[in-house]
């Protein structure tokens, strides 16, 4: 049997229980933290050297320069052209519907003139230079090239730099596919903290960027940190986190399927049913103890259940809904007959799978929003990634001389009630001088 935790609304206990349930220790590992600082500064001083190093001892490689753990486009090319059909068709449908939808998104710049003449606006521009780190080894992932490239590509980002580690030589024809496909400008088959410090700080070979986007392991996450500031990062993201809200009426082998979709992920991540029918989450949990077995990675999904899952009887699908906000999940399906008008009540989630048929591994691959998403109850405060991630605004004011003594008189008054008054004179010398 499955030791996943029973939750009830209805229990005197349920707050402090759901509480102990969402917890999730983000500290960092110190010792992670410190062996991340030692090869950050290391890539800073010493550049291409240091990252040939750490790769070839991590990857267990033997590369004598940075120049062979760097990918022309016409290797990426021939792992597009490499692909079986069936792969190839399906990589270009998601990255066509990927860029379809984030093509929506662009920010514009926008200005307006006061009668006075003043001119307000703000101007937006992409990002010159940006890093995408996807992971290697047993975790290869395309579909995460084409949601953090492509909108950045929409967003009309200049240089796109992908690193990509490759333990043992071994390359990820899809990776590379995937970076063909959504217009990555150079690769670079380096990983771990050696990549991001390389990213941020730039080497001899690999270009410093503004930003540094893409998921990767507890090494990674710390790296990203620790260079913030110099570089943006787009988050560090927690486990993966799956919520569904049913009603009753979805097969109960969709669900527990769609409860494996996150905690195959890993350990850590988590998965909940929130319910107000009690038969039917029994018949989710008979479903559960029924498709386990059949599943390749069934110890990390029941590790992932029995540690962080849970399956939550409610009294009704309101109390699910505002249970839903407390949580602010990554992922939210409401797999209901009419799900369509419980979405008002959703606040905080990363994505909004509404009904039975909006699969939340839909929105991993091809649906066309992005799978970068907000974790740890963040969505609270974040949003997904999206091309406004690879922006920035900048202010526009043209103020003319007939406002500057209006707006002079104004600025000078709040300056010298702050004390500053360079401030207050810089203003006053536009209110004294002859029209």
């Amino acid at each position: 049997m499955i030791a996943i935790k029973r939750l009830s609304s209805s229990d005197a206990d349920f707050k402090p229980r759901l509480d102990a349930l969402l917890d999730f220790e983000s500290a960092q590992d110190e010792s992670v933290d410190r062996a991340v600082a030692a090869i950050l500064a290391d890539v800073k001083t010493r550049g291409d050297a240091a990252v040939v190093e750490y790769t070839n001892r991590f990857d267990r490689l033997t590369i004598g320069a940075m120049a062979e753990l760097e990918l022309s486009s016409d290797e990426l090319q021939k792992a597009l052209d490499g692909l079986p059909k069936d792969q190839r068709v399906a990589l270009e449908a998601a990255a066509h519907r990927v860029r379809s939808y984030h093509e929506r998104q662009p920010l514009q710049s926008w200005q307006y003139e006061e009668t006075d003449g003043t001119l307000l606006g703000q101007k937006v521009t992409p990002l010159d230079r940006v890093g995408l780190y996807v992971p290697g080894g047993k975790a290869s992932y395309p579909s995460s090239v084409l949601m953090n490239a492509i909108p950045a590509k929409v967003a009309g980002v200049k240089e796109l730099i992908m690193v990509v580690p490759t333990p043992d030589g071994e390359r990820n024809p899809l990776v590379l596919a995937a970076a063909a496909l959504a217009g990555v400008d150079r690769v670079f088959c380096i990983g771990g903290a050696q990549a991001v410090g390389a990213l941020a700080y730039g080497t001899q070979t690999v270009p410093s960027v503004d930003k540094i986007v893409g998921p990767g392991n507890a090494y990674v996450a710390a790296a990203k940190r620790r260079v913030f500031g110099v570089v943006g990062i787009d988050m560090v993201a927690g486990p993966s986190e799956i919520l569904v809200i049913c009603d009753g009426n979805t097969d109960s082998d969709w669900v527990a399927m769609d409860l494996f979709s996150q905690a195959e992920h890993d350990e850590l991540a988590q998965s909940i049913l929130i319910c107000p029918d009690a038969a039917y989450i029994e018949r989710v949990a008979e479903s559960i103890e029924k498709l386990l077995p059949t599943m390749p990675r069934k110890d990390v999904i029941r590790a992932s259940l029995e540690n962080r899952g849970a399956l939550i009887l409610v009294r009704d699908l309101d109390e699910a809904c505002a249970i839903a906000n407390r949580i602010a999940p990554e992922h939210l399906e409401l797999s209901l007959v009419d799900a369509e008008t419980w979405v008002e009540k959703i606040r905080h989630a990363g994505a909004i799978f509404i009904g039975p048929y909006s699969s939340e591994s839909l929105g991993d691959y091809c649906a066309g929003p992005n799978h970068v998403l907000p974790t740890s109850g963040s969505a609270r405060f974040s949003s997904p990634l999206g091309v406004y991630d690879f922006q920035k605004r900048t202010s526009l004011i043209r103020v003319s001389q007939a406002a500057s003594k209006t707006l002079g008189r104004i600025a000078s008054t709040l300056a010298l009630g702050e004390g500053l008054q360079a401030h207050a004179r810089s203003a006053e010398y536009r209110v004294e001088s002859e029209s």
